[in-house]
Parts: structure tokens; C-alpha cells; sequence
């Protein structure tokens, strides 16, 4: 069976266009967690920190501690909001539990 082929109101053959539209994914919005300096935490624990909770190797773990000791605050990485509190929280309670001030939060990461 064929099919009446379709026309414009002036008789010529009409053609169609299809588009397909697809959902675009938003990147979700990441967030740094930041590492902040106290005088009191031992730079060991710092290391040790940074190696479990943000794998970082023995030099990367080092080279941050130092920044945020010499600088105040670091970047201990880059991650989505529920990553990085998650982290953040992993981080303090290890911290309460050996009696060390140490301090981390997250800020939005501009770097879009």
C-alpha cells in the first residue's frame, strides 16, 4: 500500500524535516574542600589526612601540607557538593577523635 504523497497548497511536493532532540546533562557544580592551618595539629596527621582521604601520594600529601602551613589554607581537592561534605566530615571526625583542631570546609569552585 502506498502512501498519498503530500503537497503544499501550491501543488509541489512537500518535504519535512525531523529532528530529534536530545536532553542535555548539566555538570553538576563542583566544590573545593579546603584544608585549614592550625598551630597545634602535627603535620604527620596532615600527611596522613590527606593519603586516606584524598589519595594522594606520600610527596603530593607533603607538598599540600606545607602549602596550607605556610600559606594558612590549601586545596585538598575537587569534587560534587555530597563528595566533598562528605570528605569534610570524614576529615573532622578523624580530627575529633585524636583531639586535633583541625579545620576543613568547602567553597564552590569558580573554574567553570
Amino acid at each position: 500500500m502506498s502512501r498519498p504523497d503530500r503537497r503544499n497548497p501550491d501543488g509541489t511536493p512537500s518535504t519535512g524535516v525531523v529532528t530529534k532532540s536530545r536532553a542535555k546533562t548539566k555538570k553538576p557544580a563542583m566544590y573545593k574542600v579546603l584544608m585549614l592551618n592550625d598551630d597545634y595539629t602535627p603535620m604527620e596527621f596532615v600527611v596522613h589526612v590527606l593519603e586516606r582521604f584524598f589519595a594522594k601520594n606520600h610527596e603530593d600529601a607533603v607538598r599540600i601540607m606545607l602549602h596550607v602551613h605556610h600559606r594558612g589554607v590549601g586545596v585538598c581537592g575537587v569534587f560534587t557538593y555530597e563528595i566533598a561534605e562528605t570528605k569534610v566530615n570524614q576529615v573532622m571526625d578523624l580530627a575529633r577523635q585524636h583531639q586535633h583542631p583541625l579545620q576543613c570546609t568547602i567553597e564552590k569552585d569558580g573554574t567553570d
